[in-house]
């Protein structure tokens, strides 16, 4: 790989945010100077359906024209957080949609999926290619404040069983599916967006309970999997799982054979940022193992500076190149899964935006409150 073809390449490693409802100067500043990897919308970026459906198509139009790399052409990720309750950043007019600990109570299988078809149409129609859900912990601390009602259950067999259900069917309706957070946030008892949580089990019950639904959905292909900025000190005690080779590549990749796109959880989240800067961090994160990165918050130069920071880290030989390879071969298989040409694209109306059918899929979770 030529010096030019990684500066151009490195860029796939990174999910990027940025601010407003159209695409941002720094945004196209930033995809001039590399192949990128995709976006992620917040409210920030979303004022009503038929402007983030603009807003869509004027990411998409981001992509570079075919060159002599065949990643010249591959499509950006459009992506949000859109899991239902307290994590959606698609409002009304859109379905607001329970927690997916209503689901878990329901315990009906055909409801879950109803419930992913039924958001797959709306992301669909706005543009969006990838969601990050479904969550895969366990809530198995009732003190614990950043999980809670997002799990689908205390039972791991529960989790991993509506897991399923949700990467197959929004899979197969076209949106790649995340299940995060490995290797389990469901027991801890503070929040990695302000601090680094412990968790404090044996690898044994990691792997007996935690483990469960990631497995289950390993085997059904799951587009991404997400990392989670914890600590787990019987697996590594110096490292939080998303930087570590032992949680990432001995257990995610090794153990559980999972062969898609690892993506850390943004690396602009306290549990990292209080000790590492971004560039560091997102290159501790590919070391591991990780795949791309989640760069949410920073400012378009700060973040063209952490990928400056991983080419220098390539160029003196800190990152292997067999390990952006690796990043650089998943991340392509799975574009092509989602984006080849035996995929056919979806077109759906915007009618199905906050829909009879919706507001009764909806209504019907709601009952399992």
């Amino acid at each position: 790989m030529s010096l030019r073809e990684l500066r151009r390449r490195i860029g796939h490693l990174a999910i990027v945010g940025f601010d407003g409802h159209t695409v941002s100067p720094e945004l196209r500043e930033i995809c001039r100077e590399f192949d990128l990897g995709g976006v992620i919308y917040f409210a920030r970026n979303v004022a009503e359906p038929g402007q983030v459906k603009d807003l869509s198509r004027e990411v998409a139009a981001l992509q570079r024209p075919n060159g002599a790399s065949s990643s010249n052409s591959w499509p950006l990720w459009i992506s949000v957080d859109q899991e239902g309750g307290r994590v959606a950043r698609l409002k009304r007019p859109f379905t607001e949609w329970p927690p997916m600990k209503t689901l878990g109570q329901a315990d009906d299988l055909s409801l879950t999926r109803k419930f992913a078809a039924a958001l797959a149409d709306e992301l669909v129609a706005v543009g969006i290619n990838l969601d990050y859900t479904p969550v895969l912990d366990i809530h198995t601390n009732p003190k614990n404040p950043v999980i809670g009602d997002r799990a689908f259950s205390e039972k791991a067999e529960d989790v991993a069983a509506h897991g399923v259900a949700m990467i197959e069917t929004l899979q197969a309706a076209g949106v790649a599916a995340c299940g995060k957070h490995f290797p389990g946030h469901g027991d801890t008892s503070t929040d990695s967006h302000l601090e680094l949580p412990l968790v404090e089990h044996p690898p044994d019950r990691i792997d007996a309970i935690e483990m469960v639904p990631f497995r289950a959905a390993v085997a059904a292909k799951v587009a991404f999997i997400m990392t989670a900025h914890v600590l787990v000190p019987s697996l590594d005690a110096e490292r939080p799982a998303t930087l570590s080779p032992v949680v990432v590549n001995g257990w995610l990749k090794e153990k559980l054979g999972y062969q898609g796109i690892v993506l850390s959880d943004d690396l602009g989240m306290k549990a990292i940022s209080a000790t590492l800067g971004l560039g560091e961090a997102m290159i501790q994160s590919l070391i591991a193992g990780c795949d791309a990165a989640l760069l949410c918050n920073e400012p378009a130069a700060a973040q063209v500076a952490a990928l400056e920071d991983v080419i220098r880290a390539v160029e003196s030989g800190r990152i292997p190149v067999k390990r952006i390879e690796d990043a650089l071969g998943r991340q392509e298989r799975v574009k092509m899964d989602f984006f080849g040409k035996d995929r056919k694209r979806r077109d759906v109306p915007m009618s199905r935006i906050g829909c009879a059918e919706h507001q009764d899929i909806s209504e019907a979770m709601a009952e399992w409150r």
